[in-house]
């Protein structure tokens, strides 16, 4: 090499260097590695409860109704060209276990949230295809076409990332860049949320996550100093802890942590005898309530047309148990638990440990909504396995959680083992679930879907998992649907 053009890389490499040290790259980082797995991604609306929070958006949008019939029809329809009939069995066909509303509309389970979320890239693509057919092309303009379908998976796509981005933010107040990035990426690939966010895309687990990362990004603004929250900041909450319930209803549990903090708050305030400022929190925290109970009108209002009364399905209510027999079954069952699927969850929750050295109370409230959105789901006596699930997916909202714990226990490792050893680290966490993706997805989808089984799981992980992704390499990177049991994309 000419020594011209060593002396022109050395000052690019000091610049670089010096960008960096000015400059946070977490973000970037995370961004990078969000757009190198978007083209594999599944952008398609094929199972039961994605029917359904998708037939929301287009019923509303299109048929100004929520009479479902024609979306469900519809999707039924693709899968069965595929010899798939479980859209049909489970939307269009009644048991006693599945009952249509009294109302005499088709059921749908799904809250209204993500739908509202998702509208609009919905909105946008409908533009797009009226602008394009003004210039001569001849797309269907029904809600039904790829434009529709790409457009609100994308939509579930950039709330994902906007979530890992609120979250690192989150976590790198507690922790350094380096703790805050790791863990944050890790945990995005280390779990049920990227399997949610790039080939399960359009569910309400994405949305959810950036929900809840953006109530505690914006409860956190003053944390510690709960008195300085304005009544503007609490109408934020309001809304967005309202959108949260009607994304996913069992969400309304993780205001469990505001809710222990303001108790605290009030007690420290009656004990001092502060009566004027307790008054004036207490006009905060009643517009905060009015207006999580007005977000969530549009919720009632789809029961009341739905069901016949402004409640959830009885499919849903019936299948609750209050004692939680499941609790722990949720957490370390061999085939389903949510500890088991992905290890680093469990390293997560551990690392709120550490986080409590640097400020216990966080750590304390933070494992209530953890414990909370356990709770629940243990309450389910028939579902809480979530079987045919990839992972356990009712926790993915928690991301936030176990991030920043386990950004904590990596600051805490960082000065005593180094970088690479937690790099490695990571990078066996992460490989270990993409195993378990290719498995449930197109290695031994009849065997992983149902719950994980540990005979002979090294040698698939180690043998299968290398060798198919290797043969099936040009299929993963441009045909991936024909992987998909139901080939609808």
């Amino acid at each position: 090499m000419a020594p011209s053009a060593t002396l022109e890389r050395v000052p690019a490499l000091a610049r670089f260097r010096a960008w960096l040290a000015v400059n946070d790259p977490g973000p970037w980082l995370i961004v990078l590695v969000f757009l190198l797995l978007l083209p594999f991604s599944v952008p398609r609306v094929a199972l039961s409860d994605e029917v359904q929070y998708y037939a929301y958006l287009r019923s509303v949008y299109f048929d100004r109704d929520l009479d479902f019939r024609n979306e469900y029809e519809h999707f039924a329809a693709q899968a069965e060209r595929f010899g798939d009939r479980a859209v049909t069995n489970a939307l269009l066909r009644e048991d006693a276990m599945n009952p249509n509303p009294k109302t005499g509309l088709l059921r749908n389970v799904a809250p209204v949230g993500a739908a509202i979320l998702w509208a609009p890239g919905f909105a946008l693509a409908d533009l797009g295809v009226g602008v394009v057919n003004a210039f001569g092309a001849n797309l269907p303009r029904d809600g039904y076409g790829r434009p529709y379908i790409v457009a609100t998976c994308m939509m579930s796509a950039l709330y994902s990332l906007m979530g890992l981005l609120l979250t690192y933010r989150l976590a790198r107040r507690f922790s350094g860049d380096f703790a805050a990035t790791v863990a944050t990426l890790t945990v995005f690939l280390a779990s049920s949320l990227v399997f949610y966010s790039i080939i399960l895309m359009p569910w309400s687990h994405a949305p959810g996550f950036f929900l809840f990362a953006l109530f505690l990004t914006v409860w956190m603004h003053h944390w510690r100093r709960p008195l300085e929250r304005g009544m503007r900041t609490w109408v934020a909450l309001g809304l967005i802890g309202g959108l949260m319930v009607m994304t996913r209803e069992q969400l309304g549990l993780l205001l469990i942590i505001p809710a222990l903090e303001a108790l605290g708050t009030y007690g420290a305030l009656l004990g001092t005898q502060r009566w004027r400022v307790a008054l004036g929190l207490f006009g905060r925290h009643t517009m905060f309530l009015k207006i999580l109970a007005l977000t969530l009108t549009p919720q009632f209002l789809a029961y009341q047309i739905l069901n016949g009364r402004p409640g959830p399905s009885p499919t849903v209510a019936g299948k609750f148990i209050w004692s939680s027999p499941n609790f722990l079954n949720t957490l370390i069952d061999p085939g389903r638990g949510a500890f088991v699927w992905a290890p680093v969850l469990a390293l997560g929750l551990l690392g709120l440990v550490w986080l409590a050295r640097r400020d216990a109370l966080l750590a304390g409230l933070l494992l209530m909504g953890f414990l909370a959105q356990t709770y629940i789901n243990g309450a389910f006596g028939t579902t809480w396995h979530l079987r045919g699930a990839f992972g356990f997916r009712r926790l993915i909202e928690c991301t936030p959680i176990f991030v920043l714990g386990l950004a904590a226990l990596l600051a805490w490792l960082q000065p005593r083992t180094g970088r690479w050893p937690i790099l490695i680290g990571a990078a066996a966490l992460v490989a270990w679930n993409v195993g378990l993706i290719a498995q449930f997805t197109f290695i031994r989808p009849g065997v992983i879907r149902r719950e994980l089984v540990w005979e002979d799981m090294l040698y698939y992980q180690f043998v299968e998992v290398p060798r198919q992704v290797f043969d099936k390499l040009w299929t993963l990177l441009f045909d991936r649907c024909r992987l998909m049991t139901n080939q609808t994309c």
